[in-house]
């Protein structure tokens, strides 16, 4: 039994900008390094991360049957196929957010948190009832955006709504999702830097756009399974610094920014030709 959880919310202030997978992502590195994680899907009535974790066909009881009075939270948890220190929470697709309310989220938290050393909250897109669930029992959220001008002003609204329920900037951070470096350096993209300026709060991450993310999730494998992936590298980078770990931002988007082979081995192929 574990002291006491450190509990993260995953929020933003629109949908699509990449919040699930990211969730699942940090909760499946973060368990690859020897830690028991839950993940909490908190979308109540649309259901995305058993999905993501390929965990969908085994979902047999939902966060509704804990709310309802019906089970026992840890007799309702999934654990992943090939990493047993990673358990799901499952949402529900035939109820809606009003029927969690955030007093049954801090209860189920309450329990949770004597058996896992991290629980990862996967919050609904926006700012309703879901919301305010998601993070009443959260100690740190985390805002993911895209570098498009609607998703940064979007997560700059709902920074404010987590400051209106006692968050500050020491408990807040940013991951910004799908940056293009080379789009950046010819300026068709507004940079990492440029939107922690704009949202003044630390950037936690940052992850490049990548077919990676799309064919993990298509086949329900997270990325820390796959050592050989460049992804894999920058939420190891995450989960680094959510255990107290420096590592510099820039170091997620190293292996993007440049050539893999570089200049030395352009004209080294052209040597080899000659």
């Amino acid at each position: 039994m574990e002291e006491s959880s450190k509990v993260f919310v995953v929020t933003s202030g629109k949908g699509g900008v990449g919040k699930t997978t990211i969730t699942a992502n940090i909760g499946s590195s973060l368990a690859s390094k020897g830690y028991n994680v839950c993940l909490i899907d908190a979308d109540i009535g649309l259901k995305n991360l058993d999905l993501v974790l390929g965990l969908e066909n085994r979902i047999v009881y939902t966060i509704m049957d804990v709310v309802n009075g019906n089970k026992n939270v840890l007799d309702v948890l999934v654990k992943h196929k090939y990493m047993k220190n990673l358990s799901l929470l499952a949402s529900s697709q035939t109820a809606n957010k009003n029927m969690v309310t955030p007093a049954d989220m801090k209860e189920i938290i309450a329990i949770l948190s004597k058996h896992f050393h991290y629980i990862i909250i996967d919050s609904p897109a926006g700012i309703e009832q879901g919301f305010s669930n998601a993070i009443i029992g959260a100690q740190h959220a985390i805002v993911v955006t895209t570098p498009d001008l609607t998703a940064i002003s979007d997560a700059d609204r709902v920074i404010g709504l987590l400051e209106n329920h006692g968050y500050t900037e020491k408990n807040m951070s940013l991951i910004v999702n799908r940056l293009k470096p080379k789009m950046v350096k010819r300026n068709d993209m507004v940079s990492a830097d440029d939107i922690k300026e704009a949202l003044a709060i630390d950037i936690l991450g940052i992850i490049p756009d990548s077919e990676d993310i799309i064919i993990s999730t298509n086949e329900g494998k997270p990325l820390s399974l796959d050592e050989n992936s460049k992804m894999a590298y920058v939420f190891d980078n995450i989960t680094e610094r959510i255990s107290g770990n420096f590592i510099p931002v820039n170091e997620d988007i190293k292996k993007f920014s440049q050539n893999s082979e570089g200049f030395f081995g352009f004209f080294n192929k052209l040597w080899k030709r000659g």
